[in-house]
């Protein structure tokens, strides 16, 4: 038999088509429906983003007021939700939470299947975006040991996210920041939490296991997860002064070194530049410079030494750490993030489905018997 030519990971595999976003290293750009995401950063809002992956173009003023006023409708979560939230242990990790959050959601739905087609799905994904975040705040509050609190429904999804997990609402700089990185986060083609929503779905399975199934997905440190281990290596860095030679030793260690470097994007994440920005504003606004500080330091010397660079988590990590987050809930913002995106796939698999099945070359023992 000829050796079979396995892409270990999908690596260079093309699998399928899709209109929902493309990556282009070659020129270093990312667009949603063609539209670049550096752009759609500076220049819209989240609701805007999330209106325009499920529907092919952005809102006019009539229909982003139609679908932020479905939304903000649909954000508070039921009693029972709340009480599963609530019996969690507080040393779950927000992944967990999250997942078995969206799980219970979707046991609440009494049509078990997906049959309905895209307008139904919308719906779904609809649920979710407005009821993850009042999911993860709530488990939020409860690891803190503090009351509940309540979403609003006069305030953005950015801002209503900061009132339900601290109370109040911080300064437009802030706001601004955060809304960016949903932006930047909410879509990036067929990566690996994508990939498994699009496999689930592709079973014609239901929209809530192909997002319970992302999450598990993003969870892990070498996808979602990332961002919190950039913190993590902050932390214990500890002075900007030190990043140099903490990072010429973890290279000579030979450790992972989490936030730089991308399956894709040889060159340099696309959406680093415009996330360095908002995380530099977040410095500013805050004082905490000594995180930029470091942030150059560890970046300059990984590409000196490797000619790798920073990928979106690198500057995500420090800029949600000035907002005032807890570490463990940087991938869970990713999750409240992405769900627009997963959901585009979702849809966009479903249209046209075939099950995703692909196959594996055997390299264990050739046929043998059983001798007792």
């Amino acid at each position: 038999m000829s050796k079979v030519n396995v892409n270990k990971g999908l690596e260079g595999a093309v699998i399928d088509t899709t209109s929902v976003s493309k990556v282009m290293p070659e020129i270093n750009s990312l667009v949603y429906r063609g539209y670049p995401v550096q752009d759609l950063a500076e220049n819209c809002n989240f609701e805007e983003v999330a209106y325009l992956l499920w529907n092919d173009d952005l809102p006019n003023a009539s229909q982003l007021e139609e679908f932020t006023k479905k939304e903000r409708s649909l954000r508070p979560l039921s009693k029972a939700c709340l009480n599963v939230i609530k019996e969690l242990p507080t040393t779950t990790h927000p992944m967990d939470a999250i997942r078995t959050a969206v799980s219970f959601i979707g046991c609440e739905d009494t049509e078990h299947w997906d049959y309905e087609g895209s307008d139904r799905k919308r719906e779904r994904a609809m649920n979710l975006l407005a009821k993850i975040p009042t999911a993860i705040a709530a488990f939020y509050r409860h690891k803190m040991g503090k009351e509940y609190i309540e979403p609003k429904t006069d305030l953005s999804i950015a801002e209503n996210f900061f009132h339900m997990c601290f109370g109040e609402v911080p300064n437009k700089d802030t706001i601004k920041a955060f809304d960016v990185s949903l932006i930047l986060y909410a879509e990036h083609s067929f990566n690996a939490s994508t990939f498994t929503t699009r496999v689930i779905t592709s079973t014609t399975s239901d929209l809530y296991s192909a997002v319970t199934g992302g999450i598990g997905a993003l969870k892990g440190p070498l996808h979602g997860g990332a961002n919190e281990q950039v913190m993590h290596m902050m932390l214990e860095v500890g002075d900007p002064d030190k990043a140099k030679d903490w990072m010429l030793q973890a290279l000579k260690d030979k450790r992972k070194v989490m936030g730089f470097g991308h399956r894709v994007y040889k060159k340099g994440d696309s959406r680093v530049p415009t996330m360095k920005k908002y995380a530099q504003l977040m410095a500013d606004s805050t004082g905490e410079q000594k995180w930029m500080k470091m942030y150059d330091g560890l970046a300059e010397t990984m590409i000196a030494e490797k000619n790798i660079y920073p990928n979106l988590d690198f500057p995500a990590g420090p800029a949600y750490y000035m907002m005032g987050f807890e570490i463990d809930f940087f991938t869970p913002i990713f999750v409240m993030s992405r769900i627009t995106g997963w959901a585009a796939h979702i849809i966009e698999q479903a249209e046209n489905n075939r099950i995703i099945r692909p196959l594996s070359e055997y390299i264990g023992h050739g046929e043998r018997k059983v001798s007792k």
